[in-house]
Formats: C-alpha cells, structure tokens, sequence
C-alpha cells in the first residue's frame, strides 16, 4: 500500500438510466480525482436502480459481460485520470448465469482483477438470489499500484469470516460497494437500531484485522416497481474508518457526497503490534466454523 493513500467514496443516487449513472459518477470521479484522491470507490450496483425489490425476468437484460460497457467506460476514466476505480455491475457470465461483481480497474485502465459477490441474501425487498449466483471466486485480495484490496459487496459486510479471509489473504483494505436502506414503513427507533448495526459491524471488521475500511452506499428512495411495497429507502450514510474502527470521513444519508480521507500504512502495522489478533489466533480450535451449527 501507497505512503499516505488519498481515497475517496462515491456516495450517489442511481436513478432508471444507466447514461445518467454513469454520467453522475463520472462527474463525481473526476473531481475527486482532481482533489487527490488515488483510489475511488463506488456503491453496488450503481449503473441500475435496485432491481432486486421484485423478481422479474425482463431485468436481466440488463446485465452486461465483463470485459464490457461499464467495464470499458471505467477503464478509460481510470487511464485518463491516473487512478484505480472499484466499480460494481450486474454480471452476466453466461445465459441463465449472473454475478453480483465488483471490478477493479488500474490505473492504466487494465482489468486488475474482480470480485463476485460470495453471500447472497434473499428477503423481502432484496430478492438477490433470483438474480445472483454465489460468488466463486472465493475471497482474494486484488492486487493494485496503490496495494492489496479486500473487495466485498453488501451482505458480505455482515460476515466476519468474510473480512478476516481477505485478512489472511493480505489485504491492506477492506472496501464494501453497498446497497441498503430502510422499509419506509419501519419506526425511527428501528431504524436507528440497524443503521448503528450496519457502521459497528464494519467497523469491528477493521478493529479485528487492523485494517481500514471503506463503505459506500447509494441514497434516495427508490420505489418497488410491483407496488406492492413502499420501495426502499437507501439510508446513504458512507463512511470511512481506520484500524482501530476510527471514524475518519462520513456523510450524511440524504447529500450525494464525494468522501475523502487519507490512510497512511504505517497504522496498520502500528495497531497490529499492540494489538495482535493475527499472533493469538487459535487456529487449532476453531475446526467448528465449518460447520453450519453445532447440533
């Protein structure tokens, strides 16, 4: 990882075209370019409007190849700019098989790798396993000029098993593309309740592994287009946070907002020294987490 990393989250509003997406992040890209920001991370999904509130065959016309439009369109920015973009689309890979995945373009606008969303949930409103298949490309760091990036999209963000493998595996970050919000039928207590769930359980990723970590959602309310529910309303409410789960950006959950902050390495190696995890791990005890539970 870069001395003195400038990184910045695009925290947006996606709206039914994909042109206007692409457009709004693009303006959003290049000025947090212009501002020094090395590393630019997107929310999930930011091409489309959350499609997963209904399950409906016609959207998966919208879901392109990688290498493709986005992929390509990304790459250039990235090549222009002289920065590493962490974009996210729906993927397809073949007929009848979709991924949720995040790409990663250099800063020459080569493909430096992807990740394909691993957890999949499947609630009300979020009718992702209609459309995604799980992840196989397991849970490997991305290799970039501004270091190793844990990559995961949304619901892994719950996981710490998810976290603590890309740990493993090297990452120098974790970055989390995001997509949620609230029922707006839900009362203020609830939702305070799972947004203040949403930011501790990321920032306890980074307290556990010593590592940084990068949130970025969408905002607005988006309705169902079934009708047969409110829609969601995307709680916005980026973050930035070091090792120690400091909290060293964030925006609020209404403003589209380029986020800023800038990492310096040396607090990972720093924090890890007082506080060493990866040292007192008793991997000779933990065969159970295999296991799905232990009856």
């Amino acid at each position: 990882m870069l001395e003195n990393l400038h990184v910045a989250l695009i925290q947006q509003a996606c709206s039914g075209s994909r042109e206007d997406n692409l457009n709004a992040s693009e303006r959003a890209i290049r000025r947090a370019a212009a501002e020094g920001a090395r590393l630019i991370l997107l929310p999930e999904l930011h091409t489309l409007p959350y499609f997963c509130q209904t399950e409906d065959v016609a959207c998966f016309d919208w879901a392109e190849s990688i290498p493709g439009p986005t992929t390509e369109f990304l790459a250039d920015l990235a090549a222009e700019l002289r920065v590493v973009i962490v974009g996210s689309l729906f993927e397809r890979r073949a007929p009848g098989l979709y991924h949720n995945t995040a790409v990663i373009l250099e800063q020459d606008g080569t493909l430096a790798g992807k990740y394909r969303k691993m957890h999949i949930p499947d609630d009300p409103g979020y009718y992702e396993k209609f459309y995604f298949t799980p992840g196989d490309l397991g849970f490997q760091p991305i290799p970039t000029s501004v270091g190793k990036l844990g990559v995961l999209v949304c619901w892994d963000q719950w996981y710490p098993e998810a976290a603590r493998l890309m740990t493993l595996a090297g990452a120098d970050l974790l970055l989390y593309p995001t997509a949620i919000g609230w029922d707006p039928n839900d009362d203020e207590a609830e939702k305070r309740r799972q947004l203040e769930a949403w930011q501790l359980i990321q920032r306890a990723h980074g307290v556990a592994n010593g590592l940084p970590v990068l949130a970025c959602n969408r905002i607005g309310l988006e309705p169902d287009p079934s009708r047969r529910s409110p829609g969601i309303h995307f709680w916005g409410r980026s973050f930035i946070a070091g090792p120690q789960g400091e909290l060293l950006a964030r925006a609020e959950a209404e403003e589209e907002k380029i986020l800023f902050a800038c990492l310096a390495p040396g607090r990972t190696e720093a924090v890890r020294r007082i506080w060493p995890y990866l040292r007192d791990r008793r991997i000779d005890a933990y065969h159970d987490l295999i296991r799905r539970f232990l009856d």
